[in-house]
């Protein structure tokens, strides 16, 4: 049996080791001792409790594993992931750290690993769905629209985050990376807002983020944008915060202390936006894809739209970050995907068995994306 080691049990990490632990030797690490209890009581998780930014301490850990997965908070990253390909093992993660990932591609080539990123949603399985039409068509134009939002809309903020606000704010603060007419373009994030009607759902607002990331580099494609999705009234909230400095890192003196507003800032919306147990919310994601197929224009648009499940108490981000990340890892573990180097998630897509493979691990899972062309 495959010895798979989860790095992280927070929210995603607990249902990536749950999901995981059917099928493999899972341990799952962290400083968090009721959430690694809480794996080992209900899902025979094997667990450790150690500081994940202890270099030496995650070496040892991972010594013997087979397949490594990061769910770290984004800001340690990069720097686990470094830590993993040093090690030589093959990895999947959803840090979605700040840092460029081909930057340890030749460290990771040179290791013979696999280190697959970003392997979340999205960042994630829009890649793999753009990746999979990319190698079979001419795409000219990509978008993205995801977000992850509370059934119950609550002012002022209207929003619950099933992550650290830290990495939140972190899109709310980073310029978008866009590309019009072949070129990368960057524009503020939460700039260029506008409203889009989903089924079930109603209006929402959708406003450029820095998503695309290895997207920039990897796809040669005329226009691509990704967009992040809320409750109309949510943006020009954050906007204000923001500008008015309260997401600012620049350490300032605070009785006798170094902090910075941002530092107060996650703490005070680490209260306003945390998911409460059971709470009911879902993720919506469009991804639209058109250009020209066999001579003809074509466009094909997938639709998500998943939620809370009552029955395993998952909820929907952790439900389709954490599959996906989970279906990869499999692809991975069981040398049906071998790519060395820093690999993309749109690398999965473009392997038409991977494809199947993910998309069929979802469905089994209730997460279904369903397509249209025109």
């Amino acid at each position: 049996m495959k010895n798979i080691v989860v790095l992280g049990a927070g929210m995603v990490g607990s249902a990536i080791a749950r999901d995981l632990s059917t099928r493999y030797k899972v341990t799952s690490v962290d400083l968090n001792k009721t959430s690694l209890d809480f794996l080992k009581k209900n899902f025979g998780v094997n667990t450790v409790e150690a500081n994940l930014k202890d270099k030496k301490k995650i070496q040892e850990i991972i010594s013997k594993a087979d397949l490594v997965i990061g769910a770290v908070p984004g800001f340690m990253g990069f720097e686990t992931c470094k830590t993993v390909i040093e090690a030589g093992k093959n990895m999947v993660d959803i840090s979605f750290f700040p840092e460029d990932a081909f930057e340890l591609d030749a460290l990771a080539k040179k290791k013979k690993v696999t280190i697959v990123v970003d392997c979340g949603v999205a960042p994630g399985m829009d890649n793999i769905l753009l990746g999979y039409h990319y190698k079979r068509m001419e795409v000219e134009e990509f978008t993205c629209m995801v977000g992850g939002l509370p059934f119950t809309r609550s002012l002022p903020f209207q929003y619950k985050a099933p992550f650290s606000p830290i990495d939140v704010i972190e899109e709310y603060t980073r310029p978008a990376r866009l590309v019009e007419n072949n070129k990368v373009v960057t524009k503020p994030a939460l700039s260029e807002a506008e409203f889009v009607e989903f089924e079930n759902i109603g209006t929402l607002e959708a406003f450029n983020t820095d998503g695309l990331r290895s997207l920039v580099k990897t796809m040669r494609i005329k226009n691509m944008k990704e967009k992040t999705l809320r409750y109309p009234g949510h943006r020009q909230i954050m906007e204000t915060l923001r500008d008015a400095g309260m997401f600012s890192d620049k350490k300032i003196e605070l009785n006798g202390a170094t902090t910075s507003a941002l530092e107060i800032t996650s703490k005070v919306l680490l209260h306003q936006w945390k998911l409460q147990p059971e709470e009911r919310e879902f993720t919506v994601m469009r991804v639209i894809i058109s250009g020209k197929e066999k001579g003809k224009k074509k466009t094909y648009t997938y639709d998500l739209f998943d939620q809370y499940d009552a029955a395993t108490k998952l909820s929907s981000m952790a439900r389709t970050t954490g599959f996906t990340c989970a279906a990869v890892a499999s692809l991975v573990a069981e040398g049906k995907f071998k790519r060395k180097g820093i690999v993309a998630p749109e690398f999965i897509g473009d392997d038409e068995k991977a494809f199947s493979f993910v998309i069929n691990y979802l469905k089994h899972r209730k997460v279904y994306y369903s397509k249209t062309e025109r």
